[in-house]
C-alpha cells in the first residue's frame, strides 16, 4: 500500500520567519547596556576639567575615556576611546578664555558621539558662550542663535546651563534647555560668610540689573539700591556707521514724508537710588568680565557711605586686567561660582572667592538620566530670578 505524503500548507504572503526569543536572563543585561550613561569632558586643558571631576565624584562615576587635543596647525581633534552605543552621554564643557577653541571642542565631540551611535547627547555648559550677543545690534548679528543651530546640527539633544544672560535664549534651541540658577548658593554664602549681613543692602550697578537685585533683596529681607547715571551708560549711538554719509541739517527727504523726530538721549548725572550710608553694599550680577563698571560702582558707593563692598556674580570670567583692578579698588571681596575656571586669577588677587555649584549640576544629570522631574531644582524660582 503506497505511503501517504504529509503536505505542509504553503507560506502566505504575510508569513514571516521569527528569530527565537532571548531568554529572560539575557534581556536585563541588554537593557542595562542600552540605558547606561557616560560623562565626558570636552576640554583639552587640565584646568578646565576640574568641574567635570567634581561632578563625576558626586555621581560616583568615572570620566569617559577620550582624547581632545590641538594639532600643530591649530585644528581640534577628538577621539572617543570606549563604546557609547545606545547610552546617554553628558558632555561637560567649561569655557576658558579661548572661547572659540572650546566651542569647536564641544561641536566635534558631540558629532563624534553622534556617529558612534550614542542614544542621547546632553551638553552640560554652565556658562553659555556668546550669550551677550543674543540681540540684534543694528548691523550686527544674533551669534547666540547661530551657536544654538550649530549645537543642534552637531547632535546635541538637550542642554544643561546656568543663569543665561537673557532667558529668551532658550527659544533659540530646537531641543530642551534646563537653565539652572546659582542664586541659592550665593544667597547661602551671604548668610554664612558675610558677618552682620543683616546690615547690608543689595545694589544693582545699573537699572538693567535691578530685577536680579530685587530678587536677592526680597529673599534676604534686605534693602535695595540702584545706581543710575552717566558712568553706567556705554551705548554709542553715533559710532555704528549708520550716518554715512554724515547727517546734514537740510537733508533732502521724500516729499510728503514727515517722520517724527527721535529725541536724543541725555545722560543724567550719577545717582544712587536708595540709602547705603553705614551699610554693607552687595552688588549682584550674572557676569563679571571687564570690571571697570564694578570698580566705578564701588567708588560711588564708598562716597555715599558704604563701609564694605562685596561683588557677587554667577560667572567670573575676569578677563584682561580684572584681577589687578579688583585688588587696587575699593571692592573688599568678589564672589563667583566655578562655572568658569579662574584659578590663575585667584592667585593674582586674593579678594576673589569661589562657590562650588557642582552639586546642582550632578543632580541635574542624575535626574535627566533617570527620567525624573526637574521641578525640585527650580523650587521657589520665579520668572524674574
Amino acid at each position: 500500500m503506497p505511503k501517504k505524503l504529509l503536505l505542509l500548507p504553503p507560506l502566505s504572503a504575510s508569513s514571516t520567519l521569527r528569530a527565537p526569543r532571548a531568554s529572560p536572563a539575557a534581556r536585563p543585561a541588554m537593557n542595562a547596556a542600552r540605558t547606561g550613561y557616560r560623562v565626558f569632558s570636552a576640554n583639552s586643558t587640565a584646568a578646565c576639567t576640574e568641574l567635570a571631576k567634581r561632578i563625576t565624584e558626586r555621581l560616583g562615576a568615572e570620566l569617559g575615556k577620550s582624547v581632545v587635543y590641538q594639532e600643530t596647525n591649530g585644528e581640534t581633534r577628538v577621539e572617543i576611546k570606549e563604546s557609547v552605543r545606545g547610552q546617554d552621554i553628558f558632555i561637560i564643557q567649561t569655557i576658558p578664555r579661548d572661547v572659540n577653541t572650546a566651542v569647536m571642542e564641544l561641536l566635534i565631540m558631540a558629532y563624534a558621539l553622534k556617529t558612534a551611535c550614542a542614544r542621547n547627547i546632553i551638553g552640560v555648559i554652565p556658562y553659555f558662550p556668546y550669550s551677550k550677543q543674543s540681540k540684534m545690534r543694528k548691523r550686527g548679528s544674533i551669534v547666540c542663535k547661530l551657536l544654538a543651530s550649530m549645537l543642534a546640527k552637531a547632535g546635541l539633544t538637550h542642554i544643561i546651563t546656568m543663569d543665561l544672560h537673557q532667558k529668551e535664549i532658550q527659544g533659540f534651541f530646537s531641543f530642551p534647555v534646563d537653565n539652572l540658577r546659582a542664586s541659592p548658593f550665593l544667597l547661602q554664602y551671604i548668610q554664612e560668610e558675610i558677618p552682620n549681613y543683616r546690615n547690608a543692602v543689595i545694589v544693582a550697578k545699573s537699572p538693567d540689573a535691578a530685577k536680579r537685585a530685587q530678587s536677592y533683596a526680597e529673599r534676604l529681607r534686605l534693602g535695595l539700591a540702584v545706581i543710575h547715571g552717566e558712568a553706567q551708560c556705554t551705548e554709542l549711538d553715533m559710532d555704528d556707521g549708520r550716518h554715512s554719509p554724515p547727517m546734514v541739517k537740510n537733508a533732502t527727504v521724500h516729499p510728503g514724508l514727515e517722520l517724527p523726530l527721535m529725541m536724543a538721549k541725555e545722560k543724567p548725572p550719577i545717582t544712587v537710588v536708595g540709602d547705603v550710608g553705614g551699610r554693607i553694599a552687595i552688588i549682584v550680577d550674572d557676569i563679571i568680565d571687564d570690571v571697570e563698571s564694578f570698580v566705578a560702582a564701588a567708588e560711588i558707593l564708598k562716597e555715599r557711605g558704604a563701609y564694605k563692598i562685596y561683588v557677587m556674580a554667577t560667572h567670573g570670567i575676569l578677563s584682561a586686567e580684572a584681577p589687578r583692578l579688583i585688588e587696587e579698588s575699593s571692592i573688599d571681596e568678589v564672589v563667583v561660582t566655578n562655572t568658569v575656571p579662574h584659578e590663575v586669577q585667584k592667585l593674582q588677587c586674593p579678594k576673589i572667592k569661589t562657590v562650588d555649584i557642582s552639586l546642582i549640576l550632578s543632580e541635574a544629570i542624575r535626574r535627566i538620566h533617570n527620567g525624573e522631574s526637574m521641578a525640585y531644582l527650580f523650587r521657589n524660582i520665579t520668572v524674574d530670578d
